[in-house]
């Protein structure tokens, strides 16, 4: 994968195959299960945040 990134396989076992990465150290590297609970934590962080701000726009005073 380009220059600076490579991917090896380790092993196959029946439809199973283990890989090994070699990445720059300042390049993350996720498992999907855990990018997509971070991504999930941020959805409804953002959620959370807008009805936060809504409803402190209903109280601000001077509100018609």
């Amino acid at each position: 994968m380009g220059d600076t990134m490579k991917i090896t396989v380790l092993s196959v076992k029946g439809r199973q195959i283990k890989i090994g990465l070699e990445v720059p150290e300042d390049v993350p590297v996720y498992r999907e299960e855990l990018y997509v609970k971070v991504k999930e934590q941020n959805s409804l962080a953002l959620q959370t945040l807008e009805n936060d701000l809504m409803a402190a726009a209903e109280l601000w005073p001077g509100k018609k």
